[in-house]
C-alpha cells in the first residue's frame, strides 16, 4: 500500500457540505478497491479539495472517486508521511 495526496480544483468556490457528500460516497465505494480515504481538506474560497488516501495504486485511488461521484482529481501525488 502507498499513500497518495490528490488535488481537486473546481471552478469557483466549493461548499464543504458538498465535499462531505462526496466523502460519504467514497467511503461506501472504497472497500471494493482495497482503498482507504483517510482525511480531506477543503479550501472553500479557492475551490480546492485535498484528499489523503492509502491505496494499492494511483489508479485504484482515482477509480474510487470516479465510481463514487465522478469527481476525479486533476493532480495525484505519491507522498510519504512525516511529522
Amino acid at each position: 500500500m502507498s499513500l497518495y495526496m490528490d488535488v481537486h480544483t473546481l471552478d469557483g468556490e466549493v461548499c464543504v457540505d458538498d465535499v462531505v457528500q462526496a466523502r460519504l460516497a467514497d467511503l461506501r465505494t472504497q472497500p471494493a478497491y482495497d482503498v482507504q480515504y483517510l482525511r480531506y481538506w477543503v479550501s472553500e474560497s479557492s475551490g480546492k479539495v485535498f484528499c489523503l488516501v492509502e491505496a494499492p495504486s494511483a489508479i485504484a485511488a482515482a477509480t474510487v472517486h470516479l465510481e463514487a461521484h465522478g469527481g476525479v482529481a486533476q493532480e495525484l501525488f505519491a507522498v510519504k508521511e512525516g511529522s
